[in-house]
């Protein structure tokens, strides 16, 4: 980009030229000359700005979405996380106690979770589970087991919460970097309404859908078999429903869809983590936890897990100084049919 002291000097000597004279610094001719050469400059800018929107390679926001709008691409919204939230008492009640749909728990960081249906506390019994999702879309809302433990407005007579097992997919509207890779890939892997880009693309459409896979002759010649996964892992059966009607409609003369939920593959991860100085174990591995189990969503459908791409994420965290992993041994290869999920996570003290 040039400076406005360039763009000011060339001014002069084109002046200078068809003039037969140089104005005299601080003259008005002289400050005309700069106001317009800092015009100049600010086009400049403006018509750089404006190519690079031109572009889906350099596109940023509102036009990048219209390049993927021409590809029939929209960007993935943020997804809620979902999980469960365990009430209890400290003495089991005389009588049933209700808890409502809607009753909202939060961690230490102001992350909340609300219940999804009505659920009863039994008499004689201590606890109750109810099915909960975060009030907000985002990756904030992945939360590790047993730090959601903050009631907000519960009946009286329950006493805590937790969550036993991780809340998971949650994940935030999808980034531009992310969104361009998929417009790109569109070029590089062009549908044509029957080969496997055009299957996957058309049920990434489909609201719900965090990732599809097409496996041509999966059942012989002329059967397709697509498997999606939703952004919390699994598919609903309403959701594989509704991109069955919509890949029907579609489908080309002659070829038999169906539209499958993948295999589960459960992957423990357990890791040794090193804390920097100044920092306390416990709030490392709450990040180091929050940063593998944000990894694990419907987003993996027929990826590989790397464990260099699981220590990067550790590596990143601020009070992480090394880590080791113990499980899984290898990475696991990517497979078209297979939706890895986290199993077991254990996270330790790295001993010195």
């Amino acid at each position: 980009m040039r400076e406005i002291e360039t763009i000011y000097g060339e001014l002069l000597e084109a002046f200078a030229q068809r003039a037969g004279f140089t104005p005299e610094e601080g003259c008005d001719l002289s400050v005309r000359l700069w106001a317009a050469a800092a015009q100049l400059q600010a086009l400049d800018i403006q018509a750089d700005w404006v190519l690079d929107q031109s572009f889906p390679q350099t596109a940023q926001g509102v036009y990048l979405d219209r390049h993927g709008q021409m590809r029939g691409l929209t960007r993935q919204p943020a997804s809620k996380a979902v999980g469960t939230l365990r009430f209890s008492v400290e003495m089991a009640p005389v009588s049933d106690i209700t808890i409502p749909a809607g009753t909202v728990c939060m961690t230490a960081g102001e992350v909340r979770f609300q219940t999804l249906q009505t659920v009863v506390l039994a008499a004689g019994t201590l606890t109750a589970d109810a099915p909960a999702e975060a009030l907000e879309g985002g990756a904030d809302g992945n939360a590790a087991p047993g730090t959601v433990r903050i009631l907000t407005a519960c009946p009286l007579a329950v006493t805590g919460c937790t969550n036993p097992a991780a809340f998971y997919g949650g994940a935030d509207a999808e980034g531009d970097e992310a969104f361009r890779a998929r417009i790109l890939e569109s070029y590089q892997r062009l549908p044509n309404g029957a080969n496997a880009a055009w299957y996957e693309q058309t049920a990434m459409g489909v609201s719900g859908v965090a990732a599809a896979r097409a496996v041509g002759r999966a059942r012989g010649i002329g059967t397709v078999d697509v498997y999606v996964a939703a952004e919390s892992g699994l598919p609903s059966e309403a959701l594989l429903t509704a991109l069955t009607a919509e890949l029907q409609a579609k489908r080309e003369i002659a070829v038999d869809v169906q539209v499958k939920a993948p295999t589960v593959r459960a992957v423990d991860v357990t890791v040794a983590v090193a804390k920097k100085e100044g920092w306390t174990f416990d709030g490392v591995k709450a990040a180091a936890e929050q940063s593998i189990t944000t990894f694990f969503t419907g987003r993996l459908l027929g990826r590989p897990v790397r464990l260099a791409e699981l220590g990067s994420r550790l590596y990143a965290l601020e009070g992480v100084e090394n880590y080791r992993f113990s499980a899984p041994a290898a990475d696991l290869a990517a497979d078209d049919t297979v939706l890895p999920v986290l199993g077991t996570l254990t996270v330790r003290e790295m001993e010195a």
